[in-house]
């Protein structure tokens, strides 16, 4: 019981001492830090800051060789340091740019499905090759197709449907990428 009466006790004291450091020097600490800090929020917890470690530190407050206020004032100086150096320290952070197209993390996995369609596509005759190339990769229609490659437009149908067929079973149903 005794233990609990002194913890009790301590825990009075302490709040105590935070209370008489407030009432005394919290104008001054909240001026202090309001004209390095631009910013009363930032201000108060400064303040709150330093009374935390004038709380952790009470015999720095007794022994120091200049005044309690001048310790304070200066703890708090070195807080809004902390702070300032510690956001230099992080990069600035840049607020997204309206109608600009987020970047890819990582662009692996559409390398290694280039690379898994090129193979498919190598797998195939040429004639089907040559079709898919025209009809998918340079967007042609059917008639473009039909009149570049010198080919009846009916036999880029079938040759698209032939080729198409054959890269299915290849992936098995999947699409390239895994997702279907």
């Amino acid at each position: 019981m005794a233990l609990w009466g002194s913890r009790r006790r301590r825990e009075a004291e302490d709040e105590a001492l935070i209370r008489s450091l407030y009432n005394e020097h919290g104008r001054a600490l909240i001026a202090y830090a309001t004209r390095l800090t631009g910013d009363r929020a930032a201000a108060e917890d400064v303040v709150q800051e330093t009374l935390i470690r004038a709380w952790r530190n009470p015999d720095a407050l007794v022994n120091s060789k200049g005044s309690v206020r001048g310790w304070l004032l200066t703890v708090a100086r070195n807080i809004v340091i902390d702070r300032v150096r510690a956001l230099q320290a992080r990069p600035a952070e840049v607020a997204p740019v309206a109608g600009a197209e987020p970047t890819q993390d990582d662009h692996a996995d559409s390398v290694v499905d280039s690379m898994v369609v090129m193979e498919a596509l190598e797998s195939l005759s040429e004639d089907h090759r040559a079709v898919l190339m025209e009809v998918y990769f340079r967007r042609r229609s059917v008639a473009e197709t039909a009149q570049t490659l010198g080919i009846p437009p009916g036999t880029v149908k079938s040759r698209s449907h032939h080729a198409l067929q054959a890269l299915r079973r290849r992936f098995g149903s999947r699409t390239p990428s895994g997702k279907g």
